[in-house]
Parts: C-alpha cells; structure tokens; sequence
C-alpha cells in the first residue's frame, strides 16, 4: 500500500492519519500507474525485439517443426538481452511521466464534475497521456495478432521474394541475350551438331548389336567429324571470349538469386507489422484496444479531477500554509489583475523582507559610521599639521 500511495505522489504521514476511504483512493491511483509502467516496459521490449531480432521467414524465424506439437523456437538471446533492458528503461520512463502528470494535476474544484475550466487546464496532461497510450497500444496489438501476421508476413515475404527475382531474371536475362545474339549462329549450329551426335550414338550402339560394321564405321566417321566440327566452333576467339562472358553473368545472377531470401526476409519489420496488424484487425478493433489503454492511461487524470475534497486534502492544504506560515509567506488571493485582465495573487515574502530591511540598515549604518570615522581622521590630520607643520613640508621645496 505505501508503495501505490509513493507511486502516486501522495503524503505517506498524512494518509496514515487520514480515513480508510483516501487510503483506498490512492491505493488505486498508485496501482493504475505502476500497471501503465508494467505495461509499457512489456510493450517497449518486445518492439525493440521485433525491431532488432534477426531477420528470417515470418514463420521460420517464430517456429520449427516442434511448434506443431506446440513448443516454440528458442528465441535470439543476446537480442532478448538487449530488449529486457531497454524494456525496463522504458517502463521506468513512463512509469517516471505518469507519475509527474498525475501528481501536477490538481483536484479541480472539489466536486465530482468536471467542468470546462478544469479540462482546459487538464487537457496538455491529457494529450500526453494519449500519446503514451498510443505508443503501448501498437506493440501489444501486435503481439495479441501475432500468429496471423506471421502467415500473412510469410505471404508477404514469399511475393517479395517472386518480385525480386523476377526483377534479377530480367537485367541479367537482357544481357544474355546480347550476348547469345553475336555468337547465335553458333550456338544453334553446336546445338544441331550436338542432337545429330546424339542419335549417331544411339545408331552405333545399334549397329553393334546386329554386328552391322561397316554401317557401325560409317556412323562413327560421322560422328568424329561432328565432335571435330563442334570443338573447332567452341574453340573460336570470339565464341570463348563471349562465352566466358555468360559464364561470369550466370555466376552474378546466381549470387543474387540467393540474395532473394535475405531481401524478403527485411520486410520483416516493426511498421510493416503494424500495417499487417491494422489489415487483420480491421478499423474499429484497433480503435477498441487503442481506446481501451487510452482509458487505462488516462483514467488517474480524470479520476483527480472528480475526487470530492476529502479530510486528506484538508489535512494537506493545512500543511501547506502551516509552511508558508513558518517561513513568512503570504499569499492574498486575486489581489490584482495582469495586463490581459486576469485575476492574480500577490505573493509577499515577509521573511526575504525582513532580511532585505536588515541588510539596508546594516548597509546604511556602515555607511554612516564611515563617514563619522572620516571626520574624525581628518580633524586628527589638522590637529597634527597645526602643532607641527614642519613635517608635512618638503625641504627641497622650500629652497626652490
């Protein structure tokens, strides 16, 4: 309980004097804030983790084969290190900001309305309360959509994957095709030369099952001229050199074929979550959950605003102005009004004035004790040049 009332900044020493129901009221803001805390720390780690893990398949990178059976991978330690710090400095942060908005929101006027002037007042405090809300909100969505991200991220990750590739077929694919077209001529002779090859082949082995050798001999010329004809094409300078040519572009296109997945699996990425997360849900059921810690965050904000002054607050106004009396402060409410009209209150120290009158009469009292021990030296001085003048009167002078 007295960590809830620390949490919520209120006065330990004065609740513990105060009636059961106050305790209770601040028991329940301080709890709401260290949930937002919680809540914040659980969301901002798993979006550093979402934002840092290593990149791989949507559903790969979360799931194995054990997973069928209900069992997770294990999860990227050094990154979830890494996310559980940033987690609880996150937390603390927010748990640090929630704390100060509710604690520098005032109670209003005492009644449980809420009136226009109250919510102007609040509304700043409001405004960054929905922000964090918000900032929650999004990671926890999600999380709560996970595994139908997850598919539907695959699904991504698979087009991107198709795309990429199509995209590196058709650089490369043009190249090679400039390439074929000045050796083409070549290459479908090889390739005639290559098939006749291939059927005499086939009639060799044949012929040698009928022991045909004279046909078995003719087939075998025809087919050394072949391979002599193809070796003779394959060996041209230009055929080499352009075909060496096609053999460095094919390398380059499978290197980036294998970049395919790599390149797919970068989409797998905070935003494109949250954009994946927003199709699944639909309009209404983000707005819902986003409403729901928009309520959960603002609610100490306007849960101050409605409390009805209680014996706490009595007790704590009278601490305050029991300060303010010991050390001579006195404030005289709408004492004047500003340049735009607007009532304020003087606020007159009376402890600064009475050091203030103090250190002028200390000033003016050295001041005049001065100017008498002035006087007084040089009445000495006179005293001293009339019954010794001589003294005062250089030699030297005189003679000149």
């Amino acid at each position: 309980m007295r960590l809830f009332w620390k949490a919520a900044g209120a006065d330990r020493y004065l609740l513990e004097r105060s009636t059961y129901g106050d305790q209770i009221k601040y028991l329940c803001l301080g709890g709401i804030i260290i949930a937002t805390g919680l809540m914040a720390g659980l969301a901002g780690g798993y979006a550093f983790y979402t934002i840092f893990e290593p990149r791989g398949s949507a559903i790969n990178s979360f799931q194995t084969a054990k997973d069928i059976a209900g069992t997770y991978d294990e999860i990227h330690i050094p990154t979830f290190i890494k996310a559980i710090i940033f987690g609880i400095i996150w937390g603390l942060i927010i748990f640090n900001i929630d704390r100060f908005i509710v604690t520098s929101t005032g109670k209003g006027d005492g009644t449980e309305d809420i009136t226009r002037k109250e919510l102007k007042g609040a509304l700043p405090r409001i405004i960054m309360g929905a922000i964090i809300a918000i900032t929650i909100s999004k990671p926890v969505e999600i999380r709560m959509f996970k595994t139908e991200i997850d598919v539907k991220l695959h699904e991504k990750q698979i087009e991107q994957e198709q795309i990429y590739k199509s995209g590196v077929d058709s650089v490369f694919n043009s190249e090679i095709n400039k390439k074929e077209a000045t050796i083409g001529k070549r290459l479908v002779r090889i390739s005639k030369l290559e098939e006749i090859s291939d059927k005499l082949k086939g009639e060799i082995a044949r012929e040698i099952n009928t022991n045909c050798r004279e046909q078995c001999e003719e087939y075998k010329r025809q087919l050394a001229a072949n391979q002599a004809e193809i070796a003779s094409l394959k060996e041209d300078p230009e055929y080499v050199k352009v075909k060496a040519e096609l053999d460095t572009i094919e390398i380059s296109r499978s290197l980036k074929l294998q970049d395919a997945k790599k390149v797919a699996s970068g989409l797998d990425g905070l935003l494109e979550r949250i954009k994946i997360a927003h199709e699944i849900s639909g309009f209404w059921v983000s707005l819902f959950i986003t409403l729901l810690f928009m309520a959960i965050e603002l609610t100490p904000i306007f849960f101050k605003l409605m409390l009805i002054k209680s014996p706490y607050d009595f007790m704590e106004e009278n601490v305050k102005e029991l300060i303010k009396a010991e050390n001579g402060i006195e404030i005289k409410a709408n004492y004047y009004q500003d340049k735009e009209g607007h009532e304020r209150d003087l606020v007159i120290n009376h402890q600064v004035i009475r050091l203030l009158k103090e250190k002028i009469q200390i000033l003016e009292a050295q001041s005049e004790l001065g100017e008498e021990a002035l006087k007084s030296w040089k009445e000495r001085k006179k005293e001293e040049v009339r019954n010794n003048p001589g003294d005062f009167i250089d030699e030297d002078n005189k003679e000149n």
